[in-house]
């Protein structure tokens, strides 16, 4: 019994240590975000709570736990309080078979990235829980945004990895990893690298594709009837995906934690600490995109998804796999 004990202390402290930093750097992220759309557009950004405004996000967050959270008197509570909860608790778990070096791993499964596409495919429900519990016309219309959006860029994604899991033969995202010791498959294959961005742009409500919570039309789409901690939970989930794909990303096409640079001193660097750079790389192009990248239409948004997007990346994988059969290159493990 005590054994048992000592290994659920050992895998909540093994938990604690990997949600603990990803929440900060969700913090810290925001604070990115802001500083890189103040530099494309000539202002200073967060600049006052704390040095450099680095507290700007500390300060946003004491800001909604205080907050007065309203559920609206005609909507169903018990599934409105639940959608946020849904949707971080998702964004959370998926962090779980991300490894940050060969070693640093909470759960190294062989089926790694059927489980992140399991999970991310899942978060859909906590928005349509929250659009449709709302009992509010522009939350619903938003959720339904979202649900056809989610799942159309979700096909092309899942597309998109066949041609990375062809050139290594597992699902495994170490085995992933160590496939690319020789070349990134951002190389190769390069124009899958640039629809998963764009793709991942819009899995993610991200702009030129944040259409579910558009401003202009749908006020905030589904998280309009949200105050207080409930909305920051949706902020947090949505923050925690951007990262997770930035993540993912990385270890699909820019060789996870592998060094671009393998001589003195660079060979010295952590491992985990070359993940992090190329994460915090992939989010500065996201950051770049929303500042950059006028939103597009809904029409525009679905065609680019199935008919650009999805045909692209199915001839890709007829290409990769000929050409892997042609020279004998299929991976036999």
């Amino acid at each position: 019994m005590q054994d048992y004990f000592y290994i659920l202390v050992s895998e909540v402290y093994k938990i604690l240590f990997l949600l603990v930093p990803v929440l900060v750097t969700v913090a810290m992220i925001v604070w990115l975000d802001r500083r890189v759309w103040a530099f494309v557009q000539k202002r200073r950004g967060p600049n006052v709570v704390g040095p450099f405004g680095l507290l700007q996000s500390l300060a946003d967050a004491l800001k909604y736990i205080f907050k007065e959270i309203i559920i609206p008197a005609s909507s169903n509570k018990i599934i409105f309080i639940l959608a946020p909860i849904v949707t971080m608790t998702l964004a959370l778990i998926a962090w779980a078979v991300i490894p940050f070096s060969e070693e640093f791993v909470l759960a190294n499964i062989n089926v790694g990235i059927l489980y992140i596409f399991a999970v991310s495919s899942l978060g859909v429900y906590g928005i349509i829980m929250g659009g449709w519990a709302s009992n509010s016309k522009y939350p619903f219309l938003g959720a339904i945004r979202s649900a056809a959006q989610m799942v159309s860029y979700e096909v092309s994604i899942g597309v998109i990895i066949i041609n990375v899991l062809l050139c290594v033969g597992s699902l495994n995202l170490t085995d992933i990893v160590l496939a690319q010791e020789k070349i990134w498959f951002v190389i190769p294959l390069f124009p899958m690298f640039v629809i998963f961005f764009i793709s991942a742009l819009a899995e993610t409500n991200r702009p030129p594709f944040d259409l579910p919570e558009a401003e202009a039309e749908l006020v905030a789409g589904y998280q309009t009837e949200y105050s207080g901690m409930m909305y920051a939970m949706f902020w947090l989930g949505e923050y925690a995906n951007i990262l997770l794909m930035c993540a993912l990303g990385s270890i699909l096409f820019l060789g996870g934690w592998l060094s671009p640079i393998d001589i003195y001193p660079f060979d010295l660097i952590p491992s985990p600490l070359w993940f992090i750079v190329k994460i915090l790389l992939l989010f500065i192009l996201f950051a770049l995109v929303k500042a950059i990248v006028p939103r597009y239409r809904y029409d525009q948004l679905m065609k680019l998804g199935w008919k650009i997007f999805l045909p692209l990346s199915l001839i890709w994988v007829v290409l990769t796999s000929g050409y892997l059969l042609y020279f004998d290159l299929l991976p036999t493990t």
